[in-house]
């Protein structure tokens, strides 16, 4: 990751974006038969603003029910839920709020049977299509352009093969082994450090994990960027207030309004940092296996 900072100061063109930033609990109901289910679904969709305005505007002033999406199957019903949470992650803030929507949509819908506060179509701390298509958390692109000479003073590459070896890597790699919605060289790394550092959930590196790596040749320079559709983090709730999460925050200057925004912003910039240097080591032969040796030795 340093060896990939290093080359985004001398580029000085790293960029990020925040695409949506949302927290899902998925509720699960049982219908007596498949029409009713529909019927029911369809209604529900419809009183979002009902359920945001009655229900959890009661229960959080950081909670906003913004989406509600379903999915039947047979007499099953499940119901997505998306919210905004503000500086919090929001798992615990949507699941009190899901609850008390549950509750309502029993009341009105005696006919239906209660199966869960979480139906997994949320999907939380698990791989999924529905993640990475609609993200969970939030959504950030990290991008870059890197001149030919940097790459090849600095990491010893050059564009050609960096791109060859994402598309024969990340992407066939990553079909062949059945990768889902993902394609990238080692995500998991990079936030796993960053969730820690922060007092994030470790466990959603799971679906953190999951994104798409992308690479081309601009002007005889290396365009790169991470996608990633599923990163959660937040600047205030559980985990934030030990001694040295506390000093990491303020280092990194999140701990006021938008610092959850903010993470999400540096955490995207390291995991291409981090992505940048290893699919550099990998053009070379032997390259990564004597950095391991090397560093095992310095720290043993």
């Amino acid at each position: 990751v340093g060896r990939g900072a290093k080359v985004t100061r001398l580029a000085g063109t790293l960029k990020t974006v925040v695409l949506s930033d949302f927290m899902t609990r998925s509720l699960l109901f049982e219908a007596p038969d498949a029409h009713r289910a529909h019927v029911i679904a369809s209604a529900v969709e419809a009183n979002i603003h009902q359920y945001q305005d009655e229900i959890v505007s009661k229960q959080s002033r950081h909670a906003k029910l913004i989406r509600i999406d379903s999915k039947i199957i047979g007499t099953l019903i499940y119901l997505r839920l998306t919210y905004e949470t503000g500086d919090a992650s929001g798992h615990n803030m949507t699941t009190f709020a899901s609850d008390k929507v549950a509750a309502h949509i029993m009341k009105t819908y005696p006919e239906l049977s209660y199966i869960s506060v979480s139906g997994n179509y949320c999907v939380d701390k698990k791989v999924s299509a529905v993640n990475g298509i609609l993200g969970r958390g939030k959504s950030v692109i990290a991008e870059i352009t890197i001149p030919r000479k940097i790459l090849e003073e600095t990491l010893r590459t050059t564009p050609e093969k960096m791109v060859e070896l994402n598309i024969k890597k990340n992407l066939v790699g990553s079909i062949a082994s059945g990768g889902l919605m993902s394609a990238n060289a080692h995500y998991a790394n990079m936030l796993l450090a960053f969730y820690l550092a922060t007092g994030q959930d470790a466990a959603n590196i799971v679906e953190g994990s999951q994104g798409i790596t992308h690479m081309d040749i601009k002007d005889d320079c290396l365009y790169m960027s991470v996608n990633l559709p599923n990163i959660i983090v937040g600047s205030v709730g559980h985990g934030k207030d030990t001694e040295d999460v506390l000093e990491h925050l303020r280092l990194l200057d999140a701990k006021g309004p938008g610092g959850a925004e903010k993470l999400a912003h540096i955490a995207a910039a390291v995991v291409l940092c981090g992505e940048l240097s290893l699919m550099a080591a990998l053009t070379n032969n032997g390259e990564l296996s004597a950095s391991h040796k090397r560093i095992e030795r310095t720290t043993s």
